[in-house]
């Protein structure tokens, strides 16, 4: 499944953004918003963002935003590091 939102092109020409910058920080935005809300999981915030781990890690931490971090995500991270 694959979703497209149409904006306004009023709305596109009001954001203070250059013309090529402009779907990177919507995607962005959007998925800092999901993830602060608790609607998608770190991972898949970050799939959205198109960032990595740590480049997203550091938005969430900009803005303030407290990663999730539950026994899901730990288990992961021993995984990891068993590696």
């Amino acid at each position: 499944m694959s979703l497209q939102l149409a904006i306004p092109d009023s709305i596109l020409r009001a954001i203070r953004l250059p013309e090529q910058r402009i779907e990177k920080e919507l995607l962005c935005e959007l998925a800092v918003s999901l993830y602060a809300q608790d609607l998608l999981s770190l991972g898949k915030a970050r799939e959205l963002a198109q960032l990595s781990k740590y480049a997203f890690g550091q938005l969430l931490a900009q803005r303030g935003i407290q990663r999730h971090y539950g026994a899901e995500e730990l288990a992961d991270d021993l995984a990891y590091a068993r590696r």
